[in-house]
């Protein structure tokens, strides 16, 4: 079942002179399971009271280092939740009661804001919209939630490329969306010919907080620059983290639009790409990057 739920996260100060010395990565890492663990809604006070710290901070931390307050992550776990219960034994309501929602009511408004369909359809049929067509790098895949793109691929084979998204989106099916996705699939194309700017497409990737901050930092590099992975990780107030950076880049899932391809080693040399260094090295030319 697909949980395809977009959190935007925003570039926020990290703490204050005040609260530097307590150690928020281990305090939000025992909020987050926290929550992960509730079987319902937790109120935030409750929360910060189990820690030991005030509501308030326990908000802003959260939202400054996890680009999402803890009403989100819920709201969130809520929805994965539920696409994983949908259409197992049981039926609808009590799928959304099992994934947390207080009503029938709340859990069909959440589900339908965040899918685009009600949980009755999401549990009957998960279906992605796909259009596969060639560009300049090679064969391309696009797949769609109602949301948004939430995959974006290219390579030398087109079943391998349809047999790649299948594994990251197990039991959903895939069904020709050209209608919908040709105008998107055709700017993505364009752009790589002739990279004029942002492609300003509507995303709906799957990934955890942190790789939300990675790939939301990675859109804001401009058309033909290039940041090396340190340099980006000191950008997002965690220069420590050049590796969950690297990872990040690597599983990005919707490549071009969010151009993973302009981050580079420290040395200003190419490295890994994950639809292959010939295409990374193809992109920075078009975009005239040095």
């Amino acid at each position: 079942m697909i949980a395809c739920v977009s959190v935007t996260p925003r570039a926020t100060p990290y703490a204050t002179n005040a609260c530097r010395s307590r150690d928020w990565e281990a305090v939000l890492l025992a909020a987050c399971r926290v929550l992960e663990a509730a079987p319902g809604p937790r109120t935030l006070a409750a929360v910060a009271r189990q820690l030991g710290v005030g509501a308030a901070e326990l908000q802003r931390q959260f939202r400054a280092r996890l680009g999402a307050s803890p009403r989100e992550y819920q709201r969130a776990l809520r929805l994965r939740r539920a696409g994983q219960l949908l259409g197992q034994p049981g039926g609808t309501l009590a799928a959304l009661l099992a994934a947390g929602f207080g009503s029938s009511a709340a859990g069909h408004e959440d589900v339908r804001a965040a899918f685009g369909v009600s949980p009755g359809r999401l549990a009957r049929v998960p279906v992605l919209g796909g259009w596969l067509g060639l560009s300049a790098l090679g064969w391309m895949l696009m797949a769609a939630t109602p949301r948004g793109i939430c995959w974006l691929a290219f390579g030398d084979d087109p079943a391998a490329l349809v047999a790649d998204c299948a594994k990251a989106f197990p039991g959903a099916q895939l069904v020709d969306d050209e209608p919908r996705l040709w105008a998107w699939f055709d700017a993505v194309r364009e752009h790589l010919l002739l990279p004029r700017g942002a492609l300003e497409l509507p995303l709906d990737v799957q990934g955890t907080a942190f790789q939300a901050r990675v790939w939301q930092a990675l859109r804001r590099i401009p058309v033909g620059a290039t940041v090396g992975y340190g340099e980006l990780a000191r950008q997002l107030g965690e220069p420590r983290a050049v590796r969950a950076v690297a990872a990040a880049c690597a599983r990005n899932p919707v490549a071009v639009v969010v151009p993973c391809h302009r981050v580079v080693g420290s040395n200003g040399q190419l490295t890994g790409y994950r639809w292959g260094l010939d295409r990374k090295r193809r992109l920075l030319a078009a975009e005239g990057a040095v």
